[in-house]
């Protein structure tokens, strides 16, 4: 009997280094829920500086002290307006140390908060707030609060908070508070404690259904939790260290980091994509959370800065760029950390050793001259990065690691809360997405069968571990569907473990398409935009972990062929049609942005930046769509994945 793909138990899943590592950290382990911490960590952390905004006006710097003395003054303002335990209260805002206090203070005061954008769609804000049931909204600001304002009357909601400090309007039938004036009523009443355990439902997440609909992602405190205790095997901060914050604070992935790095102590600063490449030189961070386009621009910076030298100078960067890439890969081989020879032979190690010797003299020398003024663009002290919201290309993998900046891939869903799988820094396996987090299991399995699968043998990623969401929110049957009865859930992600239990993805069974700049993209309702065009009889977006998305479609010949006999600026009719003609491409052009453009919702994440014609079209026969006429997407991106990778060359 085949060994199959699945994680290790909880004790045999953790190194000895890592406990070690947990040793050295504040233990929580006993902690039921989130509010609990913070007091906590007051007790220890006191007047080290927790969170910090310096593009706020005035620039907002915040004490662990004060921190937990806001998050209580929320709480107490929220319970003197009639907020009991279970409470829904939606909060739409975005990256502040505002938001922190609001979330935290929600929770703290019993309520269970419903997070997004402010910068999301009507639409789909008055959605989240009506299926959450809330009964309160704190949103980022006045501007915020109009654009919802029209409809709040339609729904059960009870008051206002503003985020700002913006003097409330006074001819509202509905009660409206801003931030002061919420804290001011907080010291007015007495605080009432509120016990919370494990099982206790923290927050609601929504993210994007194949229909469309958001789905509220139910995580509980033992989801939330389980980030919080076991995220010290991968990262061990000292109290004052510096992290960079840029994701949005609602989202799974930056929220329960950031949950664990102030845990720990760390002062939190805020910047923005205007202000991150002067923020990273000025605050020199020993940590940061990014998606793979963030990584992208710093790299495309220095690039850029390269291609501005000298053309000697330009040879030589180059020459010690092409020895450091082949000093780095010798160096995986000896270590055993090289994904494409995991197999490597005793002799093939001690081969690849010597040869890194040989070239480590011009390493060195490369770092002297150019890899240390390269990390000066990231602050100098970074001591890891964590990467996440899609797959990290292997050449920006290849140069962090050629310049000495560690990046550490992680891998989980909002469903997940989201870590299941994170690289470490003793086990960095380029090209991975790291080992599991403790307590996690992960089972590869046939996509059609759900047979499981032999090791290395690639197949439908299933997960299992105390980060597994409680469910959809009022969508028992979203529920079932993605989790079995013996709690595995259905990542929707194709993959393959190592021997050594590192989680390896290679595309999405799911239809959902990641961006590298972490947006997610539901690509059914792009496609019916586009199938409005009569020039379009089939089409499937591609771009999992590029910077935009693609499509390959199936022309409609016929119509196409009657466009060509009316266009006279086109060639005969008895000519075969050429499709890679300018005039053939500008047509699909101008019909793919005039109906995705169209579409209600459209985001600028939506354009489709290339696109390919192909002219067999899928069907039952070719196996490329099912017997109830789906399109099969990850046979469709097999069968055409040297076309996919031309598109995005």
């Amino acid at each position: 009997m085949s060994k199959t793909q699945t994680a290790s138990s909880f004790l045999s899943n953790i190194t000895e280094q890592e406990r070690e590592a947990l040793k050295r950290l504040v233990d929580y382990t006993n902690v039921e829920s989130l509010p609990e911490v913070w007091p906590l960590a007051s007790q220890r952390f006191g007047d080290v500086i927790a969170l910090r905004s310096p593009h706020a006006k005035p620039e907002i710097v915040i004490t662990y002290t004060q921190m937990a003395e806001q998050i209580q003054l929320f709480a107490a303002g929220l319970q003197a307006l009639g907020v009991k335990v279970g409470d829904r209260i939606s909060l739409i805002s975005d990256n502040s140390p505002r938001w922190f206090i609001a979330d935290q203070g929600i929770m703290t005061a019993g309520g269970v908060d419903a997070v997004r954008s402010s910068q999301a769609e009507k639409e789909e804000l008055l959605f989240i707030i009506a299926n959450s049931g809330s009964t309160a909204i704190v949103v980022e600001d006045l501007k915020t609060l109009k654009k919802l304002q029209d409809r709040l009357q339609d729904l059960a909601i009870q008051f206002v908070i503003l985020v700002s400090d913006e003097t409330p309007p006074t001819d509202e039938t509905l009660k409206i508070l801003n931030f002061a004036q919420l804290l001011e009523i907080g010291k007015n009443h007495n605080f009432v404690p509120v016990k919370q355990n494990r099982d206790a439902l923290a927050t609601l997440i929504y993210t994007s259904g194949t229909t469309g609909k958001p789905k509220g992602v139910m995580l509980s405190y033992k989801n939330l939790m389980h980030q919080v205790t076991t995220f010290g095997t991968v990262l061990q901060p000292n109290a004052g260290d510096i992290v960079l914050s840029i994701l949005p604070s609602w989202h799974s992935y930056e929220r329960t980091v950031e949950y664990y790095l102030l845990s720990q102590g760390c002062t939190q600063v805020y910047t923005n994509l205007r202000s991150v490449k002067g923020d990273l030189r000025q605050f020199k961070p020993n940590y940061m959370v990014g998606v793979p386009r963030l990584w992208e621009s710093i790299y495309e910076g220095v690039q850029k800065q390269f291609r501005e030298q000298p053309a000697k100078k330009q040879r030589l960067v180059n020459f010690l760029l092409g020895i450091s890439d082949k000093y780095i890969k010798a160096q995986r081989v000896a270590q055993g950390l090289d994904l494409n020879n995991l197999h490597a032979s005793a002799v093939e190690r001690l081969t690849a050793k010597i040869q890194a010797l040989a070239l480590s003299p011009l390493h060195a020398l490369g770092e002297r001259l150019v890899y240390a003024k390269v990390r000066e663009a990231t602050g100098g002290q970074v001591k890891q990065m964590i990467s996440g919201g899609g797959a990290l290309p292997r050449h920006i993998d290849n140069f962090f690691e050629i310049i000495g900046v560690q990046i550490l891939q992680g891998y989980g869903l909002t469903e997940t809360s989201p870590v299941t799988h994170v690289r470490r820094p003793w086990r960095n396996l380029i090209g991975a997405s790291g080992l599991p987090l403790p307590a996690t299991e992960a089972k590869i399995v046939d996509p059609e069968t759900k047979a499981p699968l032999p090791i290395e043998k690639r197949g439908l990623v299933l997960l299992r571990g105390p980060q597994i969401m409680q469910g959809y929110y009022q969508n028992p049957e979203a529920t079932a569907k993605a989790i079995d009865a013996e709690g595995w859930f259905d990542s929707g992600d194709l993959g393959w473990l190592t021997p050594q239990d590192d989680l390896v993805l290679t595309g999405r069974a799911k239809d959902t398409i990641v961006l590298t700049n972490g947006e997610n993209i539901e690509p059914q309702p792009i496609e019916d935009a586009c199938l409005r065009s009569p020039y379009i009889d089939q089409i499937m977006l591609v771009g999992q972990d590029q910077r935009s998305l693609g499509a390959l479609i199936v022309p409609n010949v016929e119509a196409l062929e009657k466009w060509v006999q009316n266009n006279p600026a086109t060639s005969s009719p008895s000519q075969k049609i050429d499709w890679e003609s300018r005039m053939i491409q500008d047509l699909f052009r101008q019909e793919l942005n005039r109906e995705v453009q169209n579409r209600p919702g459209y985001r600028p994440d939506d354009r489709i930046g290339t696109f390919k014609l192909i002219l067999e079209p899928f069907s039952i026969e070719n196996g490329l769509m099912t017997q109830t006429l789906k399109v099969r997407r990850h046979v469709v991106t097999e069968r055409y994945h040297d076309i996919i990778d031309g598109m995005f060359a």
